[in-house]
């Protein structure tokens, strides 16, 4: 069996499993990269610490290390994804015989404090969407920011979009998520016009035979770092007052579908979140702004001018 790229062997074990996660999870090479970096530092823990073999370690074993990489500075949110890697990996040993017992379950790093996604209001995104310019590279920019307001696409998504995914008429994209997970989007009216505006000149910049919806000036896949530049730039064009980035459109356009609709399931269908625990970050946004609507409104939560004291 072809070996993971990168893969590496201080253990006999990590070969495997990556190929494992490439072959049966079928999951991104970035991802398997960071699986082998997570469990290469654990392995260089357990050497420090006279472990020569992880088939030997207990539970009391993995609490050391993440008391040690908390103690490090460690973040807990990158620590749960270290004690993630190592349940997969405990778990892929216990499928193969190796281990009796995962010693990872049940330990947990210490609880993250959740942070608010940033995102524009209405008419942030109308002012930022009413782009100028009929150029090539603008309506190619101005598809492109409709499609992620419209549709809540991550930046992966739409970058590797070809353009036989958005040709049919029947208003509905395909794209791959997470996980190799394929799911069926509507796109909006206005992403449909910016769409066929931006295809009609399309073979002004891109390559024969390129298969990209979106494409650079050089006629190839437009990249995910050219993509937050552009925005990035498109935003200052527009007067916007804060650092515009992809994840900021999509998270603008699950809390404005989630204040408009409460559809919860919905919103978690359409932003591809396995978990509904994910999509509930939400509702923390739209409580917000209703204590905005009710602080601002109510006549018993108004404070008193000064003039009426």
């Amino acid at each position: 069996m072809q070996t993971t790229p990168n893969a590496d062997t201080s253990h006999p074990t990590l070969s495997p499993f990556l190929d494992y996660l490439r072959y049966e999870r079928r999951l991104s090479l970035r991802t398997i990269d960071g699986y082998r970096r997570d469990l290469l530092a654990f392995l260089d823990w357990l050497n420090s610490n006279h472990i020569t073999d992880p088939v030997q370690v207990d539970s009391q074993h993995i609490r050391r290390y993440a008391a040690a990489r908390h103690q490090q500075g460690l973040a807990p949110k990158s620590l749960q994804r270290h004690l993630s890697t190592l349940r997969a990996w405990y778990r892929f040993l216990l499928r193969e015989g190796e281990v009796r017992v995962n010693p990872a379950d049940g330990i947990r790093a210490p609880k993250v404090k959740r942070r608010l996604p940033h995102t524009l209001d209405t008419d942030q995104v109308g002012r930022l969407l009413d782009l100028p310019g009929e150029t090539p590279l603008d309506l190619r920019d101005r598809a492109i920011m409709e499609l992620f307001y419209s549709s809540g696409l991550r930046l992966a998504e739409l970058v590797g979009l070809d353009v036989t995914d958005v040709r049919g008429g029947n208003g509905l994209l395909s794209v791959t998520g997470k996980g190799r997970k394929t799911r069926r989007l509507p796109v909006g009216r206005y992403a449909r016009t910016a769409i066929e505006s931006w295809l009609a000149v399309r073979q002004q910049l891109a390559a024969s035979n390129e298969p990209a919806l979106f494409v650079s000036r050089r006629g190839g896949r437009l990249s995910p770092r050219a993509v937050e530049q552009r925005l990035r730039q498109r935003a200052i064009e527009q007067g916007m007052p804060q650092h515009l980035h992809p994840h900021m459109l999509r998270h603008s356009f699950a809390s404005h579908l989630l204040e408009s609709s409460g559809d919860l399931r919905a919103v978690q269908e359409l932003l591809g979140h396995a978990d509904i625990g994910t999509t509930q970050i939400y509702t923390h946004l739209d409580f917000q702004h209703l204590a905005t609507v009710y602080d601002a409104s109510h006549p018993r939560a108004r404070r008193k001018r000064s003039q009426d004291r």
